[in-house]
């Protein structure tokens, strides 16, 4: 039993090991101009001695003459130019034969063909903005065809992926609109367009996925009368949407990374561009906020009439000023928190007679 276990261990991991890819940087390839110069000298020749095999009827001159005119140009097949930050995976009957990377004019079996399963996928980043769609009838048929005919190159360069707004719901349930731009490049060329079927859009799901699973574990906003742990120590903290985008960005780009990484692409940084509570809770939220707002300022103000108060008693007392007893000093102290927490200009009173 133990051994039949132990070989079924072995045949998962030679499986494992089959089915891994890694890429393979072909290097030495930068050889498209010598052999593009090598095909036009050698069909030059085998012009001239097609005609001077026929002037002085040498068969095989002229039979190894023709085959060369007819079958050599299957050769400019093999001629790939890349532009700087492009790369191109190539396969061979089936199997992954490499990959060429870098700026420059290259060379390889005329057989390979290069292979992007995302090539025509268009999300909304930059560096890969669908054409406009205004204009004539010949413009959309140019626009068109120029999609059809679009080459396999895998860009290098650091693209941003802007996914559309995402309504999710936070902690306490509150529905939030979200969201956030994704800077990111593939780092692998083999594991991009061989592990997943469509890198580009494995990354917008993985993103979208990433971020519900993050938002719905932060408050939009602190409340103090609800304490939240939201960094997983066990003690409540102030982390929110709000006040803690810096942190909450980090963890979405740390959850996306874990992702992708299958898919050889890596997340350099997230950002949150867009948040605010769902159109439909957003009036009761706002005036949530303002009430929150002017209880605290109306706290404030009492804190410092309070204070103003009792700074007045004190130098009263202090200068001899007049002798208050305590019923004349309670009526002193309304008067003052009146005047100091009213929202309305004082109205002065003056008294001509006596106190009583």
């Amino acid at each position: 039993m133990k051994k039949n276990q132990n070989q079924i261990d072995q045949l998962g991991q030679q499986l494992d090991h089959s089915d891994k890819i890694e890429e393979k940087v072909l290097v030495g390839k930068q050889k498209g101009m010598l052999v593009l110069t090598a095909y036009f000298v050698f069909l030059v020749i085998a012009v001239l001695a097609f005609i001077w095999g026929v002037n002085h009827h040498v068969s095989f001159v002229i039979a190894l003459a023709a085959i060369y005119i007819a079958f050599a140009w299957i050769l400019l097949f093999g001629l790939k130019v890349l532009k700087p930050q492009e790369a191109l995976a190539l396969t061979l009957f089936g199997h992954y034969y490499g990959t060429l990377k870098g700026a420059g004019f290259y060379y390889v079996n005329p057989f390979a063909q290069a292979f992007n399963p995302a090539a025509q996928t268009k999300l909304g980043q930059s560096g890969d903005v669908s054409e406009q769609a205004s204009g004539t009838s010949q413009d959309k048929e140019a626009i068109s065809f120029n999609l059809n005919r679009q080459d396999k190159k895998i860009s290098m360069k650091v693209m941003t992926l802007n996914n559309s707004k995402q309504k999710i719901n936070d902690y306490l349930g509150n529905p939030v609109e979200i969201g956030v731009a994704v800077i990111w490049k593939v780092n692998d060329t083999a594991k991009a367009v061989f592990n997943v079927d469509n890198f580009k859009e494995y990354l917008s799901l993985q993103t979208d996925t990433a971020l519900r699973n993050i938002i719905r574990q932060y408050p939009y906003d602190v409340n103090p009368r609800v304490p939240i742990d939201t960094s997983g120590d066990g003690e409540p903290d102030d982390g929110s949407l709000r006040g803690s985008s810096e942190i909450v960005a980090q963890r979405i780009k740390n959850e996306i990374q874990e992702r992708v990484e299958f898919a050889g692409l890596e997340i350099l940084e997230a950002r949150i561009t867009h948040l605010s509570y769902a159109p439909e809770i957003a009036a009761a939220m706002l005036q949530r906020q303002q009430a929150s707002a002017l209880i605290d300022a109306r706290a404030m103000i009492v804190d410092g009439a309070v204070g103003m108060v009792d700074m007045a008693l004190a130098k009263l007392e202090e200068e001899s000023v007049v002798e208050l007893d305590e019923e004349r000093k309670a009526a002193m102290v309304s008067n003052l928190l009146v005047v100091l927490c009213g929202n309305n200009d004082v109205s002065p009173i003056v008294n001509s007679g006596s106190l009583y």
